[in-house]
């Protein structure tokens, strides 16, 4: 190649990567081949953004120098923010601040509620800590909401298209918690009541004359255990004929693990939904996919606990592509009953949850046998609907959406001593059917995107050994077979060249 063409190809190529960064400056432009799309905008954020007036601002507080596998989390955020910004043309402003060297800037993150995390890393061959900010605050006027911790692996998009959509709603949707028949109390649902009051006010509600169920957006019927009257059965109808919607999660059967007894439940609502065509049996789901019970048993003069399946606890892994149950991976039943759609055509009814493929009913009374040794012949049936999800007309006045569930506890903490934990897929589950209920800006779908689990342990051992030999020798394969097709390309070159018509 002579200096005039060496120049021009330089020129050339210069020119090409100039125009590149210029256009990428101002385009933002990725392909996303992620099986659930996690790095492509969902409509709902799309036009959350798309329909600010006044602009929004985030500060993204992360530390510099990060260490390689949490810089990651920042590029990613930051590629978020972009387009965001993109699509709000110009309503979407942020900026990234490092607060480690000013302390004035820490003290007040501190009052923001917005502390920094201490992570142990390898620095020139020695463990070190080392505190980062992982956060954000987002502003809208003179309202702020804040990110307290941006983490690998968490809803981002969710997270932060909610706290955009919190701050610009005026009005926001009015869900009310029937009392008075046993349910639980709010404070006895902590973890689902914290989401729930991002997008909606919650408050709980006796159904009585004085009470206009109308101001409400959608009722919640959270496991009643004493028998609700038919008047005010009569108002939960007035209700869904002025279009009101309707969340049910009941226990139709009960169990108690300090009798082993396990019997039926009668509130006076399996009759009413009945009548609309919508059957929760009074039967026990049993799964071979399920929890296990802790068994103490006696050995000589020593006691030890044991863990032992309990197929009457089971673990949901089969999910509908539905907006309530899109994205779940794990929920877990305890003491659940089957439910059925007997109803017409003018209501679109979509099974949310089913058990396992290995799954079976029994009906109560019944007497639990703990150490029993559970075989495939006891599992007579498969992927059995636990949770539905409809749409339409139950009166002639108005159109409803309804969502039942046939286990009453799935999302309950409880109160004092005996509050526990719940699978954060239970809560989702929950939180996701109030708000597709009470919100069409299709948010909830956002909840559980990016949040996968792919447990090496749910692999089968010869799809495992393969997929890490491939791992393992693909590389290696790859690079002979390119010196392979290297040499022959090589070789023939040379052949050419000993020929005596060849011209270079």
């Amino acid at each position: 190649m002579n200096k005039s063409k060496l120049l021009i190809y330089v020129l050339l190529t210069t020119g090409i990567v100039v125009l590149v960064n210029i256009l990428s400056a101002r385009y933002f432009i990725r392909a996303d081949f992620t099986s659930d799309k996690r790095y492509t905008l969902s409509k709902a954020s799309r036009e959350i953004v798309r329909e600010l007036d006044d602009p929004v601002t985030v500060t993204a507080y992360f530390t510099k120098d990060l260490p390689p596998a949490i810089v990651q989390v920042k590029n990613e955020f930051k590629d978020l923010l972009v387009e965001y910004a993109n699509l709000s043309k110009g309503n979407v402003v942020y900026e990234f601040v490092s607060p480690n060297d000013d302390q004035e800037l820490e003290q007040e993150l501190a009052q923001k509620g917005i502390a920094p995390r201490i992570l142990n890393v390898r620095e020139k061959d020695q463990a070190v800590q080392k505190t980062v900010y992982l956060s954000a605050v987002v502003q809208y006027g003179e309202k702020e909401e804040v990110l307290p911790l941006i983490l690998p692996g968490t809803a981002m998009e969710y997270d932060l298209s909610t706290a955009i959509k919190k701050l610009v709603l005026e009005d926001k949707p009015l869900i009310g918690f029937i009392q008075g028949h046993g349910e639980p109390e709010l404070n006895e649902m902590v973890q689902a009541l914290q989401s729930l009051q991002v997008l909606n006010n919650v408050e709980a509600v006796e159904l009585a004359d004085t009470v206009e169920l109308a101001q409400y957006k959608t009722l919640a019927l959270m496991a009643p255990s004493d028998s609700i009257s038919e008047e005010e059965l009569r108002m939960i109808d007035a209700y869904l004929d002025k279009g009101g919607n309707l969340f049910v999660a009941m226990n139709r059967v009960d169990g108690d693990l300090s009798t082993s007894m396990g019997s039926e439940v009668n509130t006076g609502l399996e009759s009413w939904l009945a009548q609309k065509g919508i059957v929760v049996e009074n039967q026990f789901l049993i799964d071979n996919s399920s929890s296990n019970v802790t068994v103490v048993q006696q050995q000589g003069p020593f006691k030890f606990q044991t863990q032992v399946k309990f197929p009457y606890l089971p673990i949901l892994t089969h999910f509908a592509d539905h907006p309530v149950s899109k994205g779940l991976e794990t929920v877990i039943l305890r003491f659940a009953s089957p439910v059925n759609f007997t109803g017409d055509s003018a209501i679109m009814a979509t099974p949310l949850a089913f058990t396992s493929s290995v799954s079976g009913k029994v009906r109560p009374p019944l007497y639990f046998d703990i150490q029993k040794q559970w075989s495939r012949n006891d599992f007579s049936e498969s992927e059995i609907p636990v949770a539905y999800a409809f749409e339409g007309t139950f009166s002639e006045y108005a159109k409803n959406r309804m969502v039942v569930i046939g286990d009453g506890d799935f999302a309950i903490n409880g109160s004092g001593q005996q509050a526990q934990q719940v699978n954060p897929d239970n809560v989702n589950l929950m939180v996701n059917a109030i708000d597709w209920l009470s919100d069409d800006t299709g948010l909830i779908e956002l909840r559980t995107k990016g949040v996968t689990s792919r447990p090496l342990d749910q692999i089968e051992d010869g799809r495992k050994t393969f997929l890490k030999y491939l791992n393992f020798l693909l590389p290696v394969l790859l690079i002979i077979l390119y010196g392979i097709l290297r040499g022959q390309r090589n070789r023939s070159l040379r052949i050419k060249r000993m020929q005596d018509n060849y011209v270079n």
